[in-house]
């Protein structure tokens, strides 16, 4: 139990000395050093979760959180062991608002990872959703390259059907008239051959040839223009059988899923805020407990060592002045009086 306890004021930041002669303040910066060391655990878990999400290497995902989860470990210990307590509130807050301000931005970096394999099952569906649409827009993009040259082709056979279409029908008329005018029922109402008949028979005659000549031309430019259709065809089809659906599994990919499912549901959203202040309040938790715990025996007994420091640097530099001025006693006046104003100068700073 010791062990773990001085484990704990180890990863508080505290010098373990100094808490020894302070047993009533062991439980405070056991648990502060608790909390640093499950941040830094979380954030290693986060960071390698993360890594592996890109690399799909375990190897390099271990070395990764390991390195990640040491330094926010280093850096949250250094934050609250930073931090001193004076017995003046505001003060103290003052100079805690920049350490609580870096703890929540470490605590969205850590939560991200980790609240992306909270929701894993909730993504995986909506990742197979992104992936059809990534299909779709591929396919949708080839198919924009072809479809205005399919289009314009078959356009061009149309018209040329068409107008062997109007040819024939016209051709049809002028037989049907000359046939009217054999039998009596149309024209001159006469049942004969006459010269009113050959006219109309010569009329349906040239148009009969000029459709066989139109058929055979038109024909031939139909038939390569759907070869072209054919084969513009078999392009795409083949171009499309070759487009795979790529695998979408990154980590842009999974915090678009996720954002995609937050804005589909508030009991999603409502989680995914939870989770979020969760992690703010496990990181920025010891930095709390420094500020608002009182000032207790660990922080006086600090306070003196501290300041016995200072006195000491204070008392060896007037020594070391002292010895100076000494020295100095042979020297001429102006050199004197510069020595003498730089040493006071020094004091009182």
């Amino acid at each position: 139990m010791q062990k773990i306890t001085s484990f704990f004021w180890h990863c508080s930041g505290a010098d373990m000395e100094l808490l020894k002669k302070c047993p009533t303040e062991s439980s405070k910066y056991v648990g502060i050093g608790a909390t640093i060391f499950f941040t830094g655990l979380f954030a290693a878990l986060s960071g390698a979760y993360a890594l592996y999400t890109v690399f799909d290497s375990i190897l390099a995902s271990i070395v990764f959180g390991l390195v990640w989860g040491l330094m926010i470990f280093n850096l949250d210990r250094y934050i609250v062991s930073s931090m001193r307590k004076e017995g003046r509130f505001g003060r103290e807050l003052t100079l805690a608002i920049p350490r609580i301000l870096l703890a929540v931005i470490i605590s969205i970096v850590i939560a991200k990872p980790l609240e992306l394999k909270v929701f894993d099952k909730e993504i995986q569906p909506e990742l197979i959703v992104m992936e059809q649409e990534a299909y779709a827009r591929q396919e949708q993009e080839l198919r924009s390259r072809f479809e205005p040259s399919l289009d314009s082709l078959k356009s061009a056979v149309q018209a040329l059907k068409t107008e062997i279409l109007i040819k024939t029908q016209k051709r049809d008329e002028l037989v049907r008239i000359a046939q009217e005018e054999a039998d009596g029922t149309g024209g001159s109402r006469r049942r004969n051959l006459g010269p009113i008949y050959k006219v109309k028979k010569a009329n349906a005659d040239a148009a009969e040839q000029e459709l066989l000549q139109l058929t055979m031309a038109n024909q031939k430019r139909i038939e390569a223009l759907e070869s072209t259709i054919a084969k513009t065809d078999s392009n795409m089809a083949a171009q499309l059988n070759a487009l795979e659906k790529s695998k979408i599994n990154g980590m842009a990919a999974r915090m678009e899923a996720l954002s995609r499912i937050t804005t589909n549901s508030d009991a999603v959203t409502w989680a995914h805020w939870f989770i979020i202040l969760l992690f703010v309040a496990i990181e920025t938790a010891p930095v709390f407990v420094k500020l608002i715990s009182s000032k207790g025996p660990y922080d006086n007994l600090l306070k003196i060592v501290e300041h016995g420091f200072v006195a000491k640097e204070i008392e060896e530099t007037a020594q070391t002045n002292a010895h100076t001025k000494e020295r100095t006693m042979n020297l001429p006046q102006h050199e004197k009086n510069y020595v003498g104003n730089s040493l006071d100068a020094e004091l009182s700073s």
